[in-house]
């Protein structure tokens, strides 16, 4: 169990009961790409466990319970994972760029706020 609370906070996860649900969803995301289906305007299963206080950068906006299954909540845990373990990542850079490049993909059905990109967690 210590092992598993170390490991965790490594990603500030906090302890072992937050990360599992964390990969668990970045897991079920990457089979979806890479079985080149589509993850923009979708449901998506399972429901990852946030934090009350993180101790990272996070959202203000917290997504209501029927928003979980949209994309962009886990989207936030995975810029969050990420800067912990490189701070210096282009993930929001990324982001921005492929919906600038399909803007035929609203925002809104992946669940985003309207100011996302001013959220701490999306600032380096």
């Amino acid at each position: 169990m210590k092992s598993k609370n170390i490991i965790a906070q490594e990603f500030g996860a906090v302890n072992h009961t937050y990360l599992p649900s964390w990969l668990l969803s970045i897991t079920q995301i990457r089979n979806f790409c890479a079985h080149h289906s589509r993850i923009w305007n979708r449901n998506l299963p399972g429901k990852p466990k946030l934090l009350s206080k993180p101790p990272n950068r996070w959202i203000e906006n917290t997504p209501g319970e029927n928003e979980f299954q949209k994309l962009y909540i886990h989207l936030c845990i995975m810029k969050y994972m990420l800067n912990s373990v490189q701070p210096e990542n282009a993930f929001t850079e990324d982001l921005e760029f492929l919906l600038k490049k399909y803007p035929n993909v609203d925002p809104n059905a992946l669940g985003m706020k309207e100011n996302w990109i001013n959220e701490a967690l999306w600032s380096n």
